[in-house]
């Protein structure tokens, strides 16, 4: 059972990302994560009741890409390892879904030039983490090989429908 439990994070870690694509995402999250905590901050400073709901979402949002992304900044929490260790086991096309819906909802709910900026870069992470999901790009060898192949292929059809004919 413990030689089990390191593979989910392996599998995880070797998903395509190379180590540089791996750090662009973690510093996007950061970045996304202070800018959120910023405009979240400034949102809240006003009277209209939809901003300050939008606000704290946006510090909640800043607090979990912390979390998520750079744990130390969060040492004085005691689960903050654990959830950080969750969060990596985690496929890339679900980090980049709950980090773009985390980023989308204080904008539905509040929709200012404040909480656009202020989610922007945490919706940008989203992006990055959904484009690893995708994979890497094939080479343009691979691809001239596979539609020389499909070329043969129809050829092949041809004569053999055309001699089939005659």
């Amino acid at each position: 059972a413990a030689a089990a439990a390191p593979e989910p994070a392996a599998a995880s870690a070797d998903e395509g990302m190379t180590w540089w694509y791996r750090w662009l995402c973690r510093i996007a999250g950061v970045i996304g994560g202070m800018s959120c905590a910023c405009a979240g901050l400034w949102n809240c400073v006003t009277i209209n009741p939809l901003n300050i709901a939008a606000g704290v979402w946006m510090m909640l949002n800043a607090f979990v890409l912390f979390l998520c992304e750079a744990p130390f900044c969060c040492q004085f929490i005691e689960f903050a390892n654990s959830v950080s260790a969750r969060a990596d086991r985690l496929r890339a096309w679900q980090k980049a879904a709950f980090y773009c819906g985390m980023a989308v909802f204080p904008v539905m709910l509040s929709l200012t030039l404040t909480t656009l900026f202020g989610n922007a870069i945490a919706f940008a992470t989203g992006v990055l983490y959904g484009l690893s999901a995708l994979g890497k790009k094939g080479d343009a060898i691979s691809y001239a090989r596979i539609h020389q192949q499909q070329k043969q292929m129809d050829e092949e059809k041809l004569t053999g429908t055309l001699e089939g004919q005659a």
